[in-house]
């Protein structure tokens, strides 16, 4: 087993200092060795990495995951830098993860534990919340431990939690489980509404535009240059959870669509988030048209355009036509810069599909991306005679409406970058 350390700057005191654990399995396993995408998970749940610590083993430890010596290496990092927490890229079991805070001393959290901390805290609608805690209660009953103050939170960071005044969760089995099963039957209740909403859409004709995209590709800015609104955006992970749906007026059709922001995919989401946000995701999977948002500068896109298509099959969503936006035009070299604003890729299967590169930042793009949305209608034989939406066709959902005034334009132009 061989390893990397490398150490940054350590945070102003109040920070919650983090240790980022990575281990390379090899075998064509997924793993980041840079940690960057677990750094930003970690500062999206508001806490400071201090160190990064890459581990190679052939498998992993069933004690420990990284084995003891590499643990009694971790356990000097979190002295030495006076950490809060050690975050995990890759997932860990309930006993590994007892064990590890047994020998290190903090609370030790995994990838998935991470991505469920900052759901919680992002989600704004009723269902949004619903679907969260449902998801984090099934994390949970895995892990019957009597102390799991590193996943509730009063104050920023995992590694501040477990202070004084701190509310001890001491739930058996059966309460989680009844209250999972009270959350279903609310669901339930909320996606009934929302599938109302839907089967409006349809009676009226609408034709139906998703947003998809890893994470912090540009979705809800290229939402909000579409069609205007002010959906908070912001250079983080996880920014918008919450569906927003709005009308899109297309000029060259004399017609308006329906356009939808849906919740960014990352890589190794948890399959329980899936599950949990399948109404939410339905948006996409019930779509006639989906714009798959790219981040045209990250040195990663292709893995993370692979991550989208794999979470869009599991949601049933692989086969709708699709636009492939190339995003972030306006931070490449202008030697990057495709010379053409759109062309055409074959996907998996000899699906042609048309490409298009845009800035949602600067606008440079969007009217060749609108000209392209209406070809995809006329290639689907829509009718170009479609009615401007309503809020009573379901254009809007209020919970959408009331966090979108609770974001001032003056906030947003501070926020918003890509």
């Amino acid at each position: 087993m061989s390893s990397t350390t490398n150490s940054v700057a350590t945070p102003p005191s109040e920070a919650a200092r983090a240790i980022l654990v990575g281990v390379d399995f090899g075998r064509g396993a997924p793993f980041d060795a840079t940690l960057d995408e677990l750094a930003l998970l970690a500062e999206s749940a508001g806490d400071t990495p201090v160190a990064r610590v890459i581990a190679r083993r052939k498998a992993p430890d069933a004690a420990l995951f990284i084995g003891s010596g590499k643990a009694d290496e971790i356990k000097l990092l979190v002295q030495a830098h006076e950490a809060h927490t050690v975050l995990f890229d890759q997932t860990i079991s309930p006993a590994q993860q007892r064990n590890l805070e047994r020998t290190l001393g903090v609370p030790v959290a995994d990838r998935t534990a991470l991505i469920l901390e900052i759901f919680a805290a992002r989600a704004q609608s009723f269902e949004g919340k619903l679907q969260v805690e449902l998801a984090r209660l099934q994390y949970l009953a895995t892990r019957l431990v009597r102390r799991w103050s590193h996943l509730e939170r009063q104050s920023g960071g995992i590694g501040m939690r477990g202070g004084p005044g701190e509310a001890q969760i001491e739930l058996d089995r059966r309460m989680i489980d009844d209250r999972i099963k009270t959350i279903k039957e609310r669901l339930k209740k909320v996606q009934r509404q929302r599938s109302t909403q839907q089967r409006a859409r349809q009676r009226n004709g609408v034709f139906r535009v998703s947003l998809v995209g890893y994470t912090n590709a540009g979705k809800s800015t290229l939402f909000n240059s579409l069609v205007k609104a002010r959906t908070y955006a912001a250079d983080q992970l996880f920014a918008t959870l919450d569906t927003t749906t709005r009308s899109l007026y297309l000029e060259q059709a004399g017609a308006s669509v329906s356009l939808s922001d849906t919740v960014g995919f990352i890589r190794d989401l948890p399959h329980k988030l899936v599950e949990a946000f399948r109404a939410t995701l339905q948006e996409a999977a019930d779509a006639d048209l989906l714009l798959h948002v790219i981040d045209a500068a990250s040195p990663v896109l292709d893995e993370q355009r692979e991550e989208v298509e794999r979470v869009l099959a599991e949601i049933g969503a692989a086969d709708i036509p699709q636009i492939l936006v190339y995003n972030k035009q306006d931070m490449l070299e202008e030697s990057q810069r495709p010379r053409s604003p759109r062309d055409w890729v074959e996907r998996e299967g000899g699906v042609r599909t048309p490409r298009v590169f845009v800035s949602a930042l600067d606008g440079s793009g969007l009217d060749v991306l609108r000209a392209q949305i209406v070809e995809a209608m006329r290639g689907q034989n829509v009718a170009l005679n479609l009615q401007d939406l309503t809020p009573a066709d379901g254009a809007d959902h209020p919970e959408d409406d009331a966090a979108a005034t609770a974001i001032s334009t003056e906030q947003q132009a501070r926020n918003e970058h890509h």
